[in-house]
């Protein structure tokens, strides 16, 4: 039945060969509202620049292995943390060296 339903352009759950199905992990929604923790981190970095520390602090303690679906958000998480901090760099050593 699977085959037919499957020629027929339908979805088909992936069984083991016991029956049971498989991937059920990933059928629970992400925390977050569904954004999961890296990219609301990401979104509320631009108003709260903490948050990008927060995920990168995650993203290198390798949260991202308890659900592999995190790893993009807290990615994107680190490298805006990354460029903030360097341009927060060069905004001080700018007005240091200014002569302010």
């Amino acid at each position: 039945m699977d085959i037919e339903e499957q020629k027929k352009g339908k979805y088909v759950l992936i069984r083991d060969g016991e029956g049971n199905e498989l991937g059920g992990l990933f059928y629970k929604p992400l925390p977050c509202f569904g954004f999961g923790i890296g990219w609301l981190s990401f979104l509320l970095g631009f108003f709260f620049p903490f948050a990008w520390y927060f995920a990168t602090f995650l993203y290198l303690t390798n949260y991202y292995r308890r659900d592999p679906r995190e790893r993009s958000g807290l990615a994107a998480s680190a490298i805006a943390a990354l460029i903030f901090t360097v341009a927060l760099l060069i905004t001080v050593l700018v007005l240091l060296f200014s002569g302010r």
